[in-house]
């Protein structure tokens, strides 16, 4: 098999994993490359260059550099160089992101993850602007720490009650694992990395919003993802433009038969996340299975009722 088809493979495997699987292959994607790039470095004899790398990547609390470089206040919450750092940030992103995709969906996950991590970002960057204790302090922000913490605060207040078993402590419930978390982020804030714990309580406050919020019936990351369909929307008609641009010049099969054989008979692919909705009844069945979830944690649910858990989670993601 060579390269291309590796490529290939590896794309489609991608492509068809879910949305939580993605966010944690970009990861591990952009971990891959920083490692890359410093091994790199050290053998081209400038080491240091990959601090130089990493700061075109990580999120600067200067805001004359930050108007430099804006699209660090994205790439920062995708990106870690530390081992220890992105093997917790993703076992807490996996554990809780799967709990959290049992009551909610793959595009509220996704909208959750960007939101905790603007969040994140932007108290980070007002505590470097406003707090007398960083004045005259440039720091660099990097790492989805706040993306998953928000993750994990609003799975805690939407299934509080809900156990999960941890090695050498055993049973407990999700509200208590996220209590003790918050209590660690707000010790860490007099430590030696103030402005990332900093930025972890701007996912707290961001995941608590959504989750309290949603409990009043209102999502906040609905205009997120309107606004992201809207992009996704912009980009396909001007990607088509340019297909069917190049394809009139070299003579090659138009736009409408190119994405036939992708998207099916359609000539734009279906909008970002669109699929079929579960009626009155399977939404009143994942009611009351959710409410015994809360109530009594998975583990009470019969085989039958898992079943139809997954079944109709399926359908509304």
């Amino acid at each position: 098999m060579g390269v291309t088809d590796t490529i290939r493979q590896m794309r489609r495997s991608f492509d068809g994993s879910t949305m939580l699987m993605k966010i944690i292959w970009i990861n591990i994607g952009i971990f891959i490359l920083l490692r890359v790039a410093a091994i790199v470095c050290m053998f081209a004899g400038c080491p240091d260059f990959i601090n130089t790398i990493m700061s075109y990547v990580q999120l600067p609390s200067n805001p004359t550099t930050l108007a430099t470089r804006p699209w660090t206040i994205v790439t920062y919450m995708f990106a870690q160089y530390d081992v220890l750092h992105i093997l917790f940030n993703l076992l807490w992103l996996y554990w809780f992101g799967t709990l959290f995709m049992m009551v909610a969906t793959q595009r509220q996950l996704f909208a959750l993850y960007i939101l905790g991590g603007l969040g994140g970002a932007l108290l980070f960057l007002v505590s470097y602007a406003v707090m007398p204790v960083f004045a005259f302090h440039n720091a660099m922000l990097i790492g989805s720490s706040a993306s998953v913490i928000a993750i994990v605060t609003a799975t805690a207040i939407l299934m509080p009650d809900f156990r999960m078993h941890l090695l050498f402590i055993g049973s407990i419930s999700l509200k208590w694992i996220a209590i003790a978390t918050i209590a660690l982020v707000l010790i860490g804030v007099t430590g030696s990395n103030a402005g990332g714990e900093i930025a972890h309580i701007g996912g707290v406050l961001t995941g608590a919003i959504y989750a309290l919020r949603l409990k009043r019936g209102h999502d906040i990351t609905g205009p997120f993802n309107r606004a992201f369909d809207r992009m996704a929307n912009l980009w396909n008609r001007f990607a088509s433009t340019i297909w069917g641009s190049f394809s009139h010049k070299t003579g090659t099969p138009g736009q409408k038969q190119a994405s036939g054989r992708q998207y099916g008979a359609s000539s734009t692919p279906p909008p970002y996340g669109k699929n079929p909705t579960c009626d009155d009844n399977d939404r009143e069945v994942l009611d009351a299975i959710l409410d015994k979830i809360k109530k009594s944690g998975y583990s009470a649910l019969t085989p039958q009722e898992r079943q139809r858990l997954f079944d109709v989670s399926r359908k509304i993601k």
